[in-house]
């Protein structure tokens, strides 16, 4: 899935308005997982001047890149730091680690030839999915609808339960991000 959509999910299952620093949680944790590659992408293209065909094509399938994706998709770790947040009683991180985990949840199934590592260090196996959520030539177009259905069920459900205009604006701006960048990545790609 899209980061937005990732973002939109996280705080619909994680972030409630009675529970301090659930919302920043739950959004930094759906966040988490695509970090290093928004980091290594922004670095290597405006940076570096590399073109993004090149990035994408290339950089995005070295093993080095793999390797570090490997790291922030691993249900492993990503599992261990839960289990260590629900024994230690760490709301946030357990809110934290749990939106990370439903943003691996997604992505392992919505994911073919640009699959992770998701269960580094045990294994370096790949699941390559028969379905993708920006692929066409793997029902990206159904995929992509479902995705944006639920995230706009979601969003309704956010507004509702926050209050405050600033997050609701955020959710819609998050919403908006999602339509947008899904028609966006198919066409571009």
């Amino acid at each position: 899935m899209n980061t937005p959509a990732h973002l939109i999910f996280g705080a619909g299952a994680f972030a409630r308005p009675d529970r301090k620093g659930s919302l920043a949680a739950a959004l930094a944790g759906s966040l988490a997982p695509d970090v290093s590659l928004y980091v290594m992408v922004s670095v290597t293209i405006w940076g570096l001047g590399i073109p993004a065909q090149t990035v994408f094509r290339e950089y995005y399938y070295s093993d080095a890149w793999q390797s570090v994706f490997a790291v922030d998709n691993s249900f492993v770790l990503w599992g261990l730091l839960l289990a260590l947040a629900a024994w230690r009683r760490w709301t946030l991180i357990v809110v934290f680690s749990g939106a990370a985990l439903l943003h691996l949840a997604f992505d392992f199934p919505l994911h073919t030839h640009d699959a992770r590592q998701h269960f580094w260090p045990l294994t370096d196996w790949v699941f390559i999915s028969p379905f993708s959520y920006w692929d066409n030539a793997a029902h990206a177009g159904v995929i992509g609808l479902g995705t944006l259905g639920m995230t706009m069920f979601l969003t309704v459900l956010l507004i509702q339960r926050f209050q405050a205009l600033g997050i609701r604006v955020l959710f819609v701006a998050l919403a908006a991000a999602e339509a947008m960048s899904s028609g966006f990545w198919r066409v571009f790609f």
